[in-house]
């Protein structure tokens, strides 16, 4: 879990200040420092000009540019005239780019995993045609805005959707007086989507409280001394009825099991062309002990290079547009904040088991967010630079030294707020 988040941000962190370093020798600047992670350093080598380390606190890193006002607030060189090699002697438009460097690196880092996994892997998915067959399960979550048990939802804010996953998507539970329109026994019904339902979907575990599609299914691996094996229940056999109750998908057995813990119930199994009907005993977990297969294979897409560069570019912005929707609405209240989440939060989210398709999929997601985060103009971040140097470029007077000197110190002290704010937020988590 940590190792993964470690790895993650060890390389998106690398290559973002590598955009940076690069653009900065690219115009002839002087880089003295390359730091993945903060100090104190734990190792480190010098060659040419600039010394590269890793620091022991890996939440971040740093470059450090001759003649710039950043957060190392070292500004003794400020105090002689300006050297060729230094940041501040660059034309505004050189220093711009340099400051865009590592927003840019991660921009094109998020887009290059998402197409790699697009084009390696495809997708896989459960369609709308297998949705509106099927119909879904409603969770609880599911059940609390008024979707039920063999809904078919047919679109989403009036549109037709490709996935199951677009009806939990940020894009979906973001929008304005947001709603879905499902078939419930052939009435046409419009389920609202309440305002701050996206509040709900604050862990990866409680996606799996809201909706999922039915499955029909048949029997699989049998459990030793369970209720199906005393019965005689075998892999490959259908259970068609509990207690002259049809059964169709995996929930109505579940439902029906449920209502006879710790009893007895009675099943009509087929097996081939054979029909019988069997006692089972259930067990005070509502089960019978059988491992199911389901008869519902989800759609598998494979994409040529082309289509794969379109679908993966689409994914990764739209991680950052998600996120800015999700931003403004924090500032509405409509979004809590206490959906924030910081390093231990993001650890959570690579999980304990090491799966490459994860791993890169949430990498890249995080590195599109980090472009998006630093672009914000908040003094001390890559975006607040590029403020102060956009007003250069358009009045044609730079800010003073000692204002961006007290400008770097105000951004540093909402960075460390914020962050102390995350990794509380993350602890509340835990305990809570």
């Amino acid at each position: 879990m940590v190792g993964q988040l470690l790895l993650g941000l060890s390389i998106l962190v690398g290559l973002h200040e590598l955009g940076h370093l690069l653009t900065a020798k690219l115009f002839g600047m002087r880089v003295e420092k390359f730091s993945i992670g903060f100090p104190p350093k734990i190792a480190g080598f010098q060659w040419g000009e600039t010394e590269y380390s890793i620091g022991a606190i890996p939440l971040g890193g740093f470059v450090k540019i001759s003649g710039m006002v950043d957060e190392s607030m070292d500004t003794e060189q400020l105090a002689s005239e300006p050297q060729p090699w230094e940041f501040r002697s660059k034309p505004a438009w050189q220093r711009l780019i340099v400051m865009l460097g590592g927003i840019i690196v991660n921009v094109i880092t998020g887009i290059i995993i998402f197409v790699t996994l697009v084009y390696s892997n495809g997708e896989t998915y459960f369609s709308r045609d297998q949705v509106i067959e099927n119909g879904i399960v409603a969770y609880e979550y599911g059940e609390a805005i008024g979707l039920k048990t063999g809904d078919k939802v047919l679109d989403v804010n009036g549109q037709p959707y490709q996935s199951i996953g677009e009806l939990s998507s940020g894009s979906a539970l973001l929008s304005e007086n947001g709603y879905y329109t499902v078939d419930r026994q052939g009435e046409l019904i419009k389920v609202e989507i309440p305002k701050g339902f996206i509040n709900s979907f604050n862990s990866e575990e409680a996606f799996s409280k809201f909706i999922a599609v039915r499955l029909p299914f048949e029997v699989g691996a049998i459990e030793p001394s369970s209720g199906a094996e005393q019965a005689g229940i075998t892999e490959g056999d259908q259970i068609l009825a509990v207690d002259g109750n049809p059964i169709t998908y995996f929930d109505e057995m579940q439902t029906a099991l449920r209502q006879a813990k710790n009893q007895s119930v009675s099943l009509v199994r087929r097996r081939g062309a054979q029909l019988d009907t069997l006692t089972v005993s259930v067990s005070e977990e509502a089960r019978i002990g059988i491992v199911i297969t389901p008869l519902l294979e989800p759609v598998r897409k494979a994409y040529g290079f082309t289509e794969s560069l379109s679908r993966g570019t689409s994914r990764a912005f739209g991680a950052v547009i998600v996120n800015a929707k999700a931003l403004g609405k924090m500032f509405t209240g409509e979004v809590s904040t206490k959906n924030v989440s910081g390093p231990i939060g993001m650890a959570k989210i690579y999980g304990n088991q090491w799966d490459w398709v994860k791993f890169w999929s949430i990498t890249g997601l995080i590195s599109m967010i980090l472009a998006f985060m630093n672009l914000l103009p908040i003094p001390a971040l890559d975006g607040g630079h590029v403020v102060f140097l956009l007003y250069e470029m358009v009045s044609g007077r730079a800010p003073s030294d000692k204002f961006l000197e007290y400008a770097q110190k105000v951004g540093m002290v909402i960075l460390l707020g914020l962050m102390v704010f995350v990794i509380g937020n993350d602890i509340l988590k835990l305990i809570f």
